[in-house]
């Protein structure tokens, strides 16, 4: 049986526990209907023409795991940032830990995605909210038939979070390879602030395969400033898809650093549906061995008078493969728009693989629209005056990466985020510079 068929059976039995006069249940036959018709997207399909998921569809992946799930704090407290107070929400194989999270309704709520399906209370954020943002392509349909469980947090007018947000999913390995869905909804009320770190994060060498879909909705003025933190082990793959619709008057900010993982498909989806707009798209990609990651971002101005920032930089080391393809569509009524995009990558080794596709699609005539690319080595001027000044050939080349990277880590509003960030960097180069950006 091919994993498609394993999930389309798997849907027929989900239905048995799910309430028929639910809101969402034509939602969730619509959206199974849509991947039973389209699949699992190949490299057939122009947005996945440098990304295949063939080998990650072969092992028999558990779809709901039974077994025990303890996790003990000592052995995952490093993946939380524990340097300051946070609010967490976390799961373990797709189940919530209450242990392990801080959750709140005190003026706002930071909870469950199971309970605000269930619960009447939640029943107007829902209807408005649930899968309005999302498009539906298969693998977003495949996780919104599915959804059971995930982030579900509501920041109400005038709210600004005292505290950053974590939202950790770990995979335990206690299935010899599982398939995880999480769900995320965030709406940010009109004038409200808030941060969030988002987390995916094995702790075995089995096979993990993680879906993940986030809507967010931003509402007049409010400010969303999101954090994504790859790091994953070799044998755990993420395809991460995310929405973000923006009100009039809104700044939205996503950095994504990936670190880690066996293969990361990043489907970042900015929509600026009111005037004066501001969306940024950062994220930094250090990859080395077989790792693969792919960057596929759209910004779409509908609305006049918006901006959008783009800055993605690539260092990628050994036989890694990195993707960037990058579009922003600017409609008709979408004047006076100033879109930036930019994507810079350093091959380290002969092996290494870099595809970029920047695009633009303008049909407004009064806007201000740039993107450009590069893919080179290492500025051998550069490392021959470092060396002349005694620091070695290993340390020559990471100062260059941390300047390399700088534009986009110099804009990291949590300061004990930065300080984590650059320890992963340097982890992940292999050298400690006792230095700070």
């Amino acid at each position: 049986m091919s994993f498609k068929d394993k999930l389309l059976s798997s849907y027929i039995a989900l239905e048995d526990y799910l309430e028929f006069d639910s809101p969402l249940h034509d939602v969730r036959n619509n959206a199974i209907k849509i991947f039973e018709e389209k699949g699992f997207p190949t490299k057939k399909e122009e947005a996945w023409k440098y990304t295949s998921l063939n080998t990650l569809l072969k092992p028999d992946y558990s779809i709901y795991s039974n077994k025990e799930r303890n996790v003990e704090l000592k052995n995952v407290r490093k993946y939380f940032l524990h340097e300051i107070d946070t609010y967490k929400l976390v799961f373990v194989d797709g189940v919530y830990n209450s242990f392990l999270s801080e959750t709140t309704h005190d003026s706002l709520d930071v909870c469950l995605m199971s309970a605000a399906l269930n619960k009447s209370k939640y029943k107007p954020v829902i209807e408005a909210y649930f899968n309005k943002a999302a498009k539906s392509d298969s693998l977003t349909a495949l996780n919104t038939a599915f959804t059971k469980e995930g982030a579900y947090i509501h920041i109400p007018a005038h709210k600004e979070v005292e505290k950053p947000i974590e939202i950790i999913n770990f995979s335990t390995g206690n299935e010899a390879a599982i398939f995880l869905q999480p769900r995320n909804l965030i709406v940010v009320g009109e004038n409200a602030h808030v941060q969030i770190i988002e987390r995916h994060q094995s702790l075995s060498s089995n096979e993990v395969l993680t879906n993940s879909v986030t809507e967010i909705f931003a509402e007049k003025r409010a400010y969303v400033d999101y954090y994504k933190i790859q790091n994953d082990e070799a044998t755990a793959s993420l395809i991460d898809n995310t929405y973000i619709s923006q009100q009039r008057d809104t700044v939205c900010r996503v950095h994504t650093f990936a670190f880690g993982g066996k293969l990361v498909r990043n489907n970042l989806n900015f929509f600026q549906k009111g005037e004066n707009c501001d969306s940024t798209l950062k994220g930094i990609t250090i990859l080395e061995g077989k790792q693969h990651t792919d960057h596929n971002t759209l910004v779409h101005h509908i609305a006049p008078n918006c901006e959008s920032h783009q800055d993605y930089k690539g260092l990628f080391a050994e036989a890694s493969t990195g993707v960037f393809n990058g579009k922003i569509i600017v409609e008709k009524d979408a004047q006076k728009i100033d879109a930036f995009q930019q994507n810079n990558n350093i091959l380290i080794d002969d092996k290494a693989t870099i595809n970029a596709k920047p695009q633009l699609e303008i049909f407004a005539d009064d806007v201000k629209c740039s993107h450009g690319c590069t893919i080179g080595q290492f500025d051998e001027d550069a490392l021959f005056y470092l060396r002349s000044r005694g620091i070695g050939l290993k340390e020559s080349r990471a100062l260059l990466m941390y300047a390399f990277a700088n534009t986009v880590l110099e804009s990291v509003k949590i300061p004990e985020l930065k300080v984590r960030i650059n320890k992963l960097i340097a982890n992940k180069i292999g050298v400690s510079l006792g230095f700070e950006l």
